[in-house]
């Protein structure tokens, strides 16, 4: 009993592999008949995420750099904390609601980095590093560059930015380890690179938005080229098999 009990649903799906009877053919129409699937439009938010990400970036810069005292500490911190973790934030949320998982992923690391970094900023004396914040910064490193990685299928100068993220808390990562000078001023530098690859990508994405046409490249190809320029029935083929959608994620 327990061997048919078992061989049954396989005996099953099996049936439904070969040709469908009448019955099934007419089941399946039905069904198509009736299913729809809502797909509601939202604005990108790619730019805000990476506003809130040039502006992380180049006031840490400046206070590594000795722009601004280091006693601005506390100020910084508070940068991070009100306006990259909150921006980015909703820029990972709403990335979520547009199925875009590569965004919603690089958004959701940036914003809880920029936020632990700030809490540790705000509460350490000025100047001080600390190891256990170096230990997650070598962690949203790898992580950032995982998902420049992913990112670099679609479009190139996310990738780049995403890339360049990961590099700037790696060094990061090595000043709040040795405490070196020079790997502060490196880290300040390297955060000044990404300032500018943040803010050229999120300009180049607003300006795409308004105009609904590349006027700046971001080198989408791929998906990235395929959402853009190609129609709506071949954006939509694989709807049905997207987390939201299909029965299990």
């Amino acid at each position: 009993m327990g061997c048919n009990s078992v061989d049954a649903p396989e005996r099953q799906v099996d049936a439904w592999k070969g040709s469908p009877t009448a019955g099934q053919q007419a089941a399946w129409e039905s069904l198509r008949e009736q299913v729809r699937i809502t797909v509601r439009p939202i604005a990108s938010p790619s730019t805000v995420g990476l506003f809130g990400l040039a502006a992380a970036t180049f006031t840490v810069s400046g206070l590594q750099l000795d722009w601004v005292p280091k006693t601005e500490g506390k100020n910084v911190a508070l940068v991070l904390i009100a306006f990259a973790f909150i921006s980015q934030l909703l820029a990972s949320v709403l990335a979520t609601f547009a199925r875009d998982v590569v965004v919603s992923s690089a958004m959701c690391v940036l914003a809880l980095t920029w936020l632990v970094t700030g809490l540790v900023m705000y509460t350490s004396p000025p100047g001080s590093t600390s190891d256990a914040l170096a230990l997650f910064l070598v962690f949203s490193a790898i992580a950032m560059f995982l998902i420049g990685v992913a990112a670099g299928l679609s479009k190139v100068v996310p990738a780049a930015v995403f890339i360049t993220a990961s590099l700037r808390f790696a060094v990061t990562a090595g000043y709040q380890f040795s405490g070196s000078t020079a790997w502060k001023t490196i880290s300040g530098v390297v955060g000044l690179v990404l300032f500018a690859l943040a803010i050229y990508a999120g300009f180049a994405l607003l300006i795409e938005g308004a105009t609904k046409k590349t006027v700046l490249p971001i080198g989408r190809r791929g998906p990235g080229a395929l959402a853009v320029h190609g129609s709506l029935l071949e954006q939509v083929k694989d709807a049905a098999n997207e987390p939201g959608v299909r029965t299990q994620l």
